[in-house]
């Protein structure tokens, strides 16, 4: 079992948790003095007051919605999926974006998003003029059809 260390940076951060034995992400809550209304449209950087060491540069934390902020109340992250690098030591924030057309407050410890810790390939790029062809080849966007 890999570990992951946290720091507190504001002591009303609170340490993500998972809500049950199975779930794959831990949830992110906020670390803000009042609420934080999003506007229809508008992107917000919420603090989480806390600050992660990865066992190792072959891990990365991955921050995704909450399906519950999203599907019911257009609460999205802004960059679509947060990355957290092995070898950042700051403190997380997580960009929200309200797609809905209402207003939605973000309340002190509310949970905003979730982490994922997950396995990363480092890979070694190396240029070349040429490369194998498949079925598919360049296609995209669709290209492989629509059912």
């Amino acid at each position: 079992m890999n570990k992951v260390k946290i720091k507190r940076l504001n002591e009303n951060a609170v340490i993500p948790t998972k809500a049950t034995s199975g779930s794959a992400g831990a949830d992110l809550y906020a670390c803000v003095d009042k609420p934080v209304t999003i506007k229809p449209g508008e992107l917000v950087k919420i603090p989480t007051g806390i600050a992660i060491e990865l066992d190792g540069s072959e891990l990365a934390a991955f921050l995704f919605a909450r399906s519950g902020l999203g599907v019911k109340h257009g609460i999205c992250l802004s960059n679509g999926v947060g990355v957290i690098d092995s070898d950042y030591r700051g403190e997380i924030c997580v960009g929200l974006c309200n797609v809905s057309g209402m207003e939605y407050t973000i309340m002190p410890g509310e949970r905003i998003a979730q982490m994922v810790i997950m396995p990363v390939v480092c890979a070694v790029f190396e240029e070349t003029d040429s490369l194998s062809e498949t079925d598919r080849g360049s296609g995209g966007f669709g290209s492989s059809g629509k059912l």
